[in-house]
């Protein structure tokens, strides 16, 4: 597991969208420094890796996570329901502690809950209890027709919405599960770095 975080990857968990001038400056400095091509294209790939690592890894975590409190949720339910009736077994109704101020048990209620079904659609129907919608991938099929769209063109607007997608990088990891010539050669720049 690793230990430190290279300059950049703090760099990037610390970067906020409207304040990208440091660290443009910062990458900036890296292409201009005098180590080879290559050292900067793993310093720069690996850092944004690890950072995918850290967003994979929590995610994986949250997942668990959930599962974890579904599991406790469930079993302390049950536990509750279990204490309650043993307790009731042996006639207490409450229990006394130093550390908590007591236990007791809730009376057994019933909970109501509305439910509606439907049992004859086609009667509510003809009483006037329904509403139409407009089914809009039919529109949009009829549309791809000459005859369907000049029966449309009037009922409907087209436009393009153009949305500016900013460029970005792409880090390309190599084929094999291991560099260690990249992972050493980053440790390099990092030591180089913080001499």
């Amino acid at each position: 597991m690793k230990m430190t975080n290279y300059r950049l990857q703090t760099e990037i968990e610390n970067i906020k969208e409207n304040k990208q001038e440091w660290f443009k400056d910062y990458v900036r400095q890296v292409l201009e420094s005098n180590k080879p091509y290559h050292a900067k294209a793993d310093y720069l790939g690996l850092s944004i890796q690890e950072i995918q690592n850290k967003i994979d890894y929590l995610s994986d975590d949250i997942k668990e996570m959930t599962v974890l409190k579904k599991s406790l949720t469930s079993a302390k339910a049950t536990a509750l329901e279990a204490t309650a009736s043993v307790l009731a077994e042996y006639g207490i109704d409450r229990l006394d502690g130093t550390s908590i101020s007591s236990i007791t048990i809730t009376p057994q209620k019933t909970k109501h809950q509305d439910t509606f079904k439907v049992i004859n659609a086609d009667a509510l129907i003809k009483l006037g209890f329904y509403r139409v919608v407009v089914d809009e991938q039919s529109v949009k099929d009829a549309m791809l027709t000459v005859e369907g769209m000049n029966k449309i063109d009037k009922f409907v607007e087209v436009g393009i919405v153009n949305e500016e997608v900013p460029a970005r990088i792409k880090v390309n990891a190599r084929r094999s599960s291991t560099n260690n010539q990249a992972t050493e050669l980053l440790k390099l720049v990092n030591s180089q770095e913080a001499a």
